[in-house]
């Protein structure tokens, strides 16, 4: 792939008396703060949908059921990172005179795999308010560094709930709420030249609504959601010759929509395009006692999905869906494969 050189993410608050740095780490967590986040509406959730909207008058669990979802995820990135040491030009006063000169410049290939189990257990509260909670299990390659990390990611909870039952004809809706945990390993905490993150090192709120329509046989639905970044405060993390003490993630806002398609009872087909905005992501680095404001620019991400699901038993619905990145922050492809564990014997007697 050509070199992504994004102008804006390279631009550095320069200070006075020192140089600046743009990290090339810094790009690369702000593309991975784009990527799917557990709680928005997927073409896997859409598929089941479709097959138990007309069964049940709520399309959540019932009260007291219990769902086990496996899923498998695979992702690649592949790109050109851009690494620049810039200083400011000093008048003979020793003030900054608003131009800089670049100090050094390195291009490398980057080359990450990315393979997430996820476990997914949700419990019906009520007949229209599930919850539910996420444990990823990621392995994570970097081809190009040589660097590997087996390490468990970060937790999520949700609930979801339906206001209103599902009636034909008309729209269906749920609201739903998460909070993500920053169990996984920080990118703001580890040494990013020996070891890979698998966690985006911070809490993360977010919520937001889907809604589907029938039009047998097609079912029209999308969502959209908004997730709330917490900032993390107190690193020490070396980078470059400096110090990373704080790191401000901006909010991001992300949309869904697509259709599915009946092919029969038991196949349904499914395509989807996501897009996520995410706004600019602030640094706080230490030289010395000098202190440097980086700033990542904000970022659009788009991926077109296809799915595929089929039904293996009145209660098994297995799922297959394929990705493709559509802009530079996004992964070049996806696949992912979903299926429920039975298990029958741990359910409440009704």
């Amino acid at each position: 792939m050509g070199i992504k050189l994004h102008s804006s993410l390279l631009l550095i608050a320069l200070s006075a008396t020192g140089t600046s740095l743009v990290h090339a780490d810094d790009v690369s967590d702000a593309r991975d703060a784009l990527t799917k986040q557990d709680s928005d509406a997927d073409t896997q959730k859409a598929l089941e949908e479709v097959f138990e909207a007309a069964e049940n008058s709520y399309s959540l669990l019932k009260r007291g059921g219990i769902g086990l979802n496996y899923s498998f995820d695979y992702s690649y990135y592949g790109d050109q990172r851009l690494s620049l040491i810039i200083a400011p030009v000093i008048d003979a006063e020793g003030q900054p005179t608003g131009d800089s000169n670049i100090l050094s410049a390195d291009v490398s290939p980057a080359a990450s795999h990315t393979f997430t189990n996820s476990f997914s257990l949700d419990y019906g509260l009520f007949d229209n308010v599930t919850i539910g909670g996420r444990l990823p299990l990621v392995a994570k390659f970097d081809t190009e560094a040589d660097i590997t990390n087996y390490s468990v990611g970060d937790l999520s909870g949700t609930v979801r709930w339906q206001p209103w039952g599902i009636v034909p004809g008309t729209i269906s809706k749920t609201l739903f709420g998460s909070l993500k945990l920053k169990t996984g390993d920080s990118p703001y905490e580890v040494d990013p030249n020996k070891h890979l993150a698998s966690g985006s090192g911070y809490y993360s709120l977010s919520g937001g609504a889907s809604v589907s329509k029938v039009l047998d046989p097609v079912v029209l639905f999308g969502s959209g959601t908004y997730a709330y970044n917490i900032p993390e405060t107190d690193l020490n993390q070396v980078r470059d010759g400096t110090i990373l003490k704080e790191v401000h993630p901006g909010s991001s806002i992300s949309g869904s929509m697509g259709f599915a398609y009946s092919l029969s009872y038991d196949v349904s087909l499914s395509v989807s395009f996501q897009a996520s905005y995410n706004d600019e992501t602030k640094f706080v680095l230490q030289r010395g006692r000098d202190t440097i404001n980086s700033t990542v620019g904000s970022q659009v991400t788009g991926i077109m999905n296809f799915a595929l699901g089929v039904r293996l038993s009145p209660k098994t619905i297995t799922n297959v869906n394929i990705g493709f990145g559509m802009t530079e922050s996004a992964p070049d492809f996806i696949v992912g494969f979903s299926m429920p564990i039975d298990i029958e014997g741990v359910k409440p007697s009704l």
